[in-house]
């Protein structure tokens, strides 16, 4: 009879204070360890070309700067791919600690591009054992070239011939302090394909990861496989290595990619180059983030 009663003082004290709250648990005996959350699974929120698990806190926004010379076997004459040049200037928005939104535009093939990405499960020990963090991201990408300058000028287009669909989760391991690694399946969407060869619909499946070399340095690397069946043009897997250096506030990535393009569409289908014909892109990121409130500590 005194255990009925105590199990219905608990469930009664759910509407009274917290020290109320923490008074019952004691006469229950709760010894519940803390739940303690992995956290910098990656540096910034790419990895090279694709999104990590990491995102900007609440209140913060993170401005991005990705920029990447032409391909190293140009030769002396065009200065190794420096005289060439692609660039994506982006912003990104922590709107909760799970929820963040960004924008951006890139000179190749004038595009803009938006996302959103929320954080689905967060890796943790203790009283709540999380093996993995996981992510939601989804974009849309516009092409805003002139319609001659895409070779469709011979048929009537629509606007939303200019758009492209990205959606891919994001299942990442912190398996301890030196090394994480990230598995990203993949599915982007066409309104517009080249032939009737060419599938609207396009599947993939990346892995990427991080080592640390020091407390500052880590390298960095991805490689995404979409069968080839689904594309009838020319075709690479798009790879890419890099490293990643922290100063500060500011995270400064140099990297290697057969892709010369930033935005989903871009790497994921229309990566041409080939690493062993040196069709090899150097490039850099830079990310500086900037404090808009004060953020909360994380909320579940």
């Amino acid at each position: 009879m005194k255990k009925l009663t105590l199990i219905f003082s608990v469930f009664l004290g759910l509407n009274f204070s917290l020290p109320a709250q923490d008074d019952l648990l004691d006469l229950l005996g709760n010894d519940e360890q803390p739940v303690e959350y992995a956290y910098a699974t990656f540096k910034t929120s790419r990895i090279v070309n694709s999104h990590t698990v990491e995102q900007p806190a609440e209140g913060v926004l993170l401005f991005l700067i990705q920029h990447r010379f032409g391909r190293l076997n140009t030769g002396a004459y065009e200065m190794f791919g420096l005289d060439q040049a692609t660039i994506r200037l982006g912003l990104e928005y922590g709107i909760t600690g799970r929820l963040s939104v960004g924008v951006g535009r890139s000179s190749y093939e004038k595009t803009f591009d938006g996302f959103v990405k929320y954080k689905i499960l967060r890796q943790s020990t203790g009283a709540r054992k999380m093996p993995v963090t996981m992510s939601y991201y989804g974009s849309v990408n516009l092409n805003s070239l002139k319609w001659e300058d895409m070779g469709v000028e011979d048929r009537k287009n629509y606007f939303s011939s200019r758009v492209s669909y990205t959606q891919m989760l994001l299942v990442a391991r912190k398996i301890n302090s030196s090394i994480s690694l990230q598995l990203m399946p993949a599915y982007t969407h066409k309104n517009l394909v080249p032939t009737t060869e060419d599938a609207n619909d396009i599947f993939s499946i990346g892995i990427g990861g991080r080592v640390k070399i020091t407390h500052r340095m880590s390298i960095n690397a991805e490689y995404f496989y979409t069968p080839e069946n689904q594309i009838s043009y020319e075709f690479q897997q798009p790879l890419s290595i890099g490293i990643d250096i922290e100063t500060g506030g500011h995270v400064f990535q140099l990297h290697f990619s057969n892709s010369q393009a930033f935005f989903d569409r871009g790497y994921l289908t229309e990566t041409t180059g080939k690493w062993s014909k040196g069709d090899i892109y150097f490039g850099f990121n830079i990310s500086r983030v900037f404090t808009l409130k004060k953020p909360p500590e994380f909320k579940e």
